[in-house]
């Protein structure tokens, strides 16, 4: 799924171009999080700003500081807002900082620095606390999977037309929350994830690379 490091490289500077084209983006020498995200160049800022609503800004790093390439960005986090944990069953969206390993979706591979897997009916995320496989992609028809389907989520929804996988309970503690996602706005609250317009949504993807973070905070 790599292209050409030449083709990589035009389409990462065509998305910076269009992130960078938003209005409203302004330096800010000291982001909230810059104390919290270690040596990560890509952050994703998510700031809620009441209820399941945020607001979104993306900064890049160089070697003269934090520079904003987008700023607020309408966001859609929780219905029940932030929390400060994930915890299963419960939609809210979880507060701290977590990777963005990969990115899924419905809609084929739009480019960018991420793997992506396209998915389909037989896509889903394990969300049995009893499954060894919690917390994961998994792909398997729906009544020979090895975990219960009714506590997970078939990927094949209008919502994951693009996606990327949030780090949230990498340690797959039962209990602890499943299927976080960054993923397209339907318009209204999520159960958990943070989601935004799709057209948005793909140049951010497109200028995502390995090693990117999402800094969530109320």
């Amino acid at each position: 799924m790599r292209r050409l490091v030449s083709v990589f490289s035009a389409a990462l500077c065509t998305a910076a171009a269009a992130l960078t084209a938003a209005p409203g983006a302004q330096a800010d020498a000291i982001p909230w999080f810059a104390r919290s995200v270690g040596n990560a160049s890509q952050v994703i800022s998510v700031v809620g700003v009441g209820g399941s609503d945020a607001k979104m800004d993306v900064y890049q790093r160089s070697a003269s500081g934090w520079q904003p390439v987008a700023a607020g960005i309408p966001t859609h986090v929780g219905s029940a807002g932030m929390a400060p944990k994930a915890k299963s069953g419960y939609p809210a969206t979880p507060m701290g900082v977590f990777t963005l390993p990969y990115a899924f979706g419905t809609a084929p591979n739009p480019g960018g620095g991420l793997q992506y897997v396209q998915v389909g009916s037989d896509h889903w995320w394990d969300g049995d606390d009893h499954s060894p496989t919690f917390n994961t992609m998994q792909v398997c028809k729906k009544a020979q999977c090895a975990f219960d389907t009714s506590e997970s989520e078939n990927l094949e929804i209008p919502q994951y037309k693009h996606a990327v996988v949030m780090g949230v309970n990498t340690a797959r503690t039962p209990g602890d929350g499943a299927g976080f996602f960054f993923h397209t706005t339907d318009g209204g609250p999520t159960a958990g994830c943070v989601a935004i317009d799709d057209a948005k949504l793909v140049q951010i993807i497109q200028w995502l690379r390995p090693g990117a973070v999402m800094a969530i905070a109320q």
